[in-house]
């Protein structure tokens, strides 16, 4: 197992609070450049498909925003492989070499939808999260697999407070196959079933009850930012550290570039919106804060 003493060394100290940025995430990856082995950049890239997965869900809806420059897919594959996809064509190799094979599943599962004029509860995007985590959690390494499981067990059991909150059919919004999401749709408990195996779900149903979404959001990542912390303990000059450094990076990021009043009416818009039973207004909710 490679170890990077001089890379984790030379790494500021960042926390949850920070108000600048040591280094982008972007910034953050071009240094990482030449330092990694090739197997360690591949968990690297595994990360940055998030960034392509919301470029992908753009494509679908014929957006005219500009893509997110942190994917690694150029957007013209992606409407190169639902070209030949919709001509029951071969994609050509040179773009199926470049896209995972989670993406290839999913356009194939678009477009039958799309032919049958099927519309599920699940929105797209989280449909191609569950697929995009499926096949992050097949990686390789046990802490970024852990580290995708994690986010759709809490992604899923946050959704599945909510919904049995406002009187929803849970089994509609959760996604995945793993124990979690299987207990999550078919347990009525308070806990799901899950008391004894997800020892953070207490945490959760917590941070559920907090009406402030930044709030909220601020204690959903302090939950996943110690996670990392307790995970790479002993990890120290290990890739694991760096993957961690690079997912506190993002959140860093995140907060500051959020804009609070932005966030605020669009939680008050959707709350609004679901309690009417729109589930148009709950996709768009989605689209526009995805994690």
């Amino acid at each position: 197992m490679s170890k990077y003493y001089c890379l984790i060394a030379g790494l500021p100290n960042i926390a949850l609070d920070d108000s600048k940025l040591a280094y982008t995430v972007s910034g953050f990856r071009e240094e990482l450049e030449g330092i990694l082995t090739s197997k360690d950049k591949r968990l690297i890239d595994l990360f940055f498909l998030k960034f392509d997965n919301a470029n992908l869900i753009q494509v679908l809806r014929n957006a005219d925003a500009e893509p997110d420059e942190r994917g690694m897919i150029a957007v013209g594959d992606y409407r190169a492989a639902l070209r030949a996809l919709r001509n029951e064509e071969a994609i050509p190799k040179i773009v199926a070499k470049r896209l995972p094979a989670y993406v290839v599943d999913f356009l194939k599962l678009y477009l039958q939808s799309e032919e049958k004029g099927e519309a599920g509860g699940v929105s797209w995007s989280d449909r191609l999260a569950a697929l995009y985590y499926a096949y992050a959690m097949r990686c390789g390494n046990q802490f970024v697999a852990d580290w995708f499981e994690l986010n759709l067990n809490m992604n899923n059991m946050l959704t599945a407070i909510t919904c049995r909150k406002h009187g929803w059919d849970k089994a509609d919004y959760i996604v995945g196959t793993n124990e979690v999401a299987n207990a999550l749709r078919t347990s009525n408990a308070r806990d799901f079933g899950l008391g004894d195996t997800v020892e953070y779900l207490p945490d959760l149903q917590r941070i559920a009850e907090e009406t402030d979404l930044m709030a909220r959001e601020k204690k959903i990542d302090l939950l996943k930012w110690e996670w990392l912390e307790e995970n790479t303990f002993f990890k120290t000059f290990d890739i694991e550290s760096v993957f961690a450094y690079m997912l506190k990076l993002e959140m860093i990021e995140r907060w500051v570039t959020l804009d609070k009043t932005t966030g605020e009416k669009t939680f008050r818009e959707i709350v609004g919106a679901m309690k009417k039973g729109s589930e148009n207004a709950l996709d768009e909710f989605k689209r526009n804060n995805e994690r």
